[in-house]
């Protein structure tokens, strides 16, 4: 009888009828004066857009058509140019007989992330699985490993091109960023004078500079201060420069998660006889880093979108590659379906990590464990 007495039923949640729904519409879009003046506004420039970009987009699209019937079509969209060069905006100009490679990296790729996106699966032998992959992945790219051919003929990287490259950068380049930041973030509240001045100075610098400085001192100037006879791949040049920026911003993301902390759990922490390392690693940066997701993720959709700046030292991204189609003498003349198309790529995958950056705050917040 004690139990059943201590047992609180959860309340009931009020069935979605189609009156509530009206209702909330209502509330949400007609509540003012001033809410019912915008949605009508809406709703005009609604009136006047949909229709003329539906049919543009989809009724009067063609989209089995030869470039010559698209240009005596002239009303829709040619996204048969899209289906054309498609694999060229993917791979760029690496050679067709070897694109079972970048294929078979991006397919890791989608798969560890795929794994990657539940939480039973984090441990220890995930981070290990990412390690192993990132070889693999890199060596399916280059074809060699320590100079020896493992999965064909050698492919420099300045073949390597299209979505594949964007990848590439973006991925490594938040992967290796990403504990570099939070050490940089550590390191700048420490009371070492040396160790908080040098990562000061190194975020301060490197976030004072847009990406465009850094990615050409990399390309350009870097081989000039480098000891005659050694050379660094470009591409590698371009890796280590994003990996930096993309440091340096986050490190102040996770500085602004330490600070936000109350001291009690500092003191909590230190109570329990933890060191400097245990108090980090198990009670403060957990939740310095979900508190600060939302940034986290608005940093990394602005990074990704930045991978298209290595285009200045001639390294052809998706978006450049899809821009270099429009320069076949066969497929001249649709710049706007490249365009589109190229935005909703980037939608795409900027909308997914904002998503699940949603959902993960969701499943971390202490209101919703059970």
């Amino acid at each position: 009888m004690a139990d059943a007495a201590l047992t609180v039923d959860a309340p009931e949640r009020p069935r979605l009828t189609l009156a509530r729904l009206a209702a909330r519409a209502r509330e949400r879009f007609f509540g003012t004066k001033l809410d019912a003046a915008i949605t009508l506004l809406c709703l005009v420039a609604l009136y006047f857009a949909v229709p003329p970009l539906a049919n543009w987009a989809f009724i009067e699209a063609n989209w089995t058509a030869t470039a010559a019937q698209c240009r005596e079509a002239r009303q829709g969209a040619c996204w048969a140019f899209i289906g054309e060069k498609f694999w060229f905006a993917v791979f760029g100009l690496y050679p067709y007989e070897l694109r079972w490679r970048p294929a078979t990296m991006l397919s890791l790729f989608a798969i560890m992330v795929g794994i990657s996106l539940f939480r039973r699966f984090w441990s220890k032998t995930l981070v290990w699985a990412w390690v192993a992959a990132s070889v693999v992945m890199f060596v399916l790219m280059d074809g060699t490993l320590f100079g020896l051919e493992i999965f064909g003929a050698h492919v420099p990287t300045r073949l390597w091109g299209g979505l594949t490259v964007t990848v590439f950068i973006a991925v490594f380049g938040l992967a290796t960023g990403y504990p570099l930041a939070i050490l940089l973030a550590l390191g700048r509240r420490s009371h070492m004078p040396v160790v908080k001045w040098f990562c000061v100075a190194l975020i301060e610098c490197v976030r004072g500079v847009p990406l465009v400085t850094i990615i050409f001192m990399a390309a350009i100037m870097l081989p000039l201060f480098l000891p005659a006879g050694m050379t660094i791949d470009r591409l590698f040049r371009i890796q280590f420069a994003y990996t930096i920026f993309s440091a340096a911003y986050l490190a102040e993301v996770v500085r602004g998660g330490l600070q936000g902390l109350s001291r009690g759990q500092y003191e909590a922490a230190e109570s329990l006889g933890l060191n400097y390392a245990q108090k980090m690693r198990l009670v403060i940066l957990p939740q310095a880093l979900k508190m600060t997701i939302p940034a986290q993720v608005n940093t990394f959709i602005g990074l990704f979108k930045d991978t298209t700046l290595v285009v200045i030292v001639g390294i052809f991204d998706f978006f450049t590659t899809l821009r270099a189609a429009l320069g076949d003498p066969n497929w001249m003349g649709f710049p706007n379906e490249a365009y589109v198309f190229a935005a909703f790529v980037y939608f795409v995958l900027c909308f997914g990590m904002s998503k699940y950056s949603q959902r993960l705050e969701r499943v971390l917040s202490p209101e919703t464990r059970r």
